[in-house]
């Protein structure tokens, strides 16, 4: 390794939307960090996402079901001379990254790992405000505002239409399939192209919006598209209506109009920045377990002739 490049190692092994919301700090090392090989621990899959917020040289597979911290690091060589804990609070994934012995560790603080002095964490602060606040605690400048993605080359497989995504990470998140449907229609019937998106496990949440929505097959994006054709998509749709999930923060890093559907996580943590038109998060609380097993009280508060006003109050996209 004589001659190489120092190292810096990242751990954010979660989701799409995790990395999103966590891409102004990694474009802060980035920054600050400039004559490092910036590596990423994240799932696989996230590969092509990670290249594109132009912060990340090499992705390292890891994950672990539930957002859990993963058990090890398939890390080599010497150890990283910068590790930075983007994951959580603490302690498992401040041990995961202390057991590589880097030359320097970032993360917040927590008392069972009292050797580390790191700032406190906010459990109320919003997930871009609160990487960006840790490192700028190291002396690393990061702006939460640094959230925007670069339009991808590949073409919209359905430019101009509505994109609608049924699905997110646990039930307590889906707003129930009927109502999707039933905006659907009242989007059909504005003149929109709607098609819908979802995940790899979500092919039967997407055949019973389809079914009642009358939606066509080509429409119907299934079986989790790849990064690279959901970016695209997500690009060059009119807007992107959702619950709080993965989709929504690429509406956001692309500037596409989007309506999220917040619930049982408020969109003070999660949602979208509060002073772009361009992006409405509707909310109407109390906050909820957002590992709950059916759709939150808070998400169901919601109705669809409030979505479609939503909708109806978006600027055209700017493409």
């Amino acid at each position: 390794m004589t001659g190489a490049a120092p190292r810096l190692l990242a751990l954010r092994a979660l989701g799409l939307g995790d990395l999103l919301a966590g891409a102004p700090a990694l474009r802060g090392l980035r920054r600050g960090f400039p004559g490092h090989e910036i590596v990423l621990a994240a799932p696989a899959w996230l590969g092509p996402a990670a290249v594109a917020t132009g912060a990340v040289d090499r992705l390292l597979p890891a994950s672990a079901p539930d957002r859990s911290v993963p058990a090890a690091l398939d890390w080599t060589g010497p150890p990283p001379d910068v590790a930075v804990d983007l994951h959580g609070n603490g302690p498992l994934s401040h041990r995961l990254l202390d057991g590589l012995a880097p030359g320097q560790l970032f993360a917040f603080a927590h008392p069972d790992t009292p050797d580390l002095k790191g700032p406190r964490w906010q459990a109320d602060e919003h997930e871009r405000d609160r990487w960006c606040r840790l490192l700028r605690w190291y002396g690393v400048g990061a702006d939460p505002a640094d959230l925007r993605l670069p339009r991808p080359a590949e073409p919209s497989p359905a430019p101009g239409a509505v994109v609608l995504h049924p699905g997110a990470g646990s039930p307590a998140r889906c707003w129930p399939v009927d109502r999707f449907a039933a905006l659907a229609q009242a989007l059909a019937a504005r003149g929109c192209r709607v098609i819908a998106t979802g995940g790899a496990d979500e092919d039967g949440l997407l055949a019973a919006l389809a079914a009642a929505a009358a939606l066509p097959a080509r429409d119907v994006f299934g079986g989790g598209l790849p990064f690279d054709r959901l970016s695209a998509l997500v690009a060059g749709a009119r807007a992107v209506v959702s619950g709080d999930t993965g989709i929504a923060h690429l509406a956001v890093a692309h500037a596409t109009p989007s309506v999220t559907l917040c619930g049982p996580v408020p969109p003070s943590r999660w949602g979208p920045p509060p002073d772009d038109p361009r992006h409405l998060a509707l909310w109407h609380g109390p906050e909820g377990d957002p590992h709950g097993r059916r759709p939150d009280p808070a998400l169901l508060r919601i109705d669809v002739p409030e979505v479609v006003d939503a909708f109806d109050s978006l600027p055209e996209p700017r493409h």
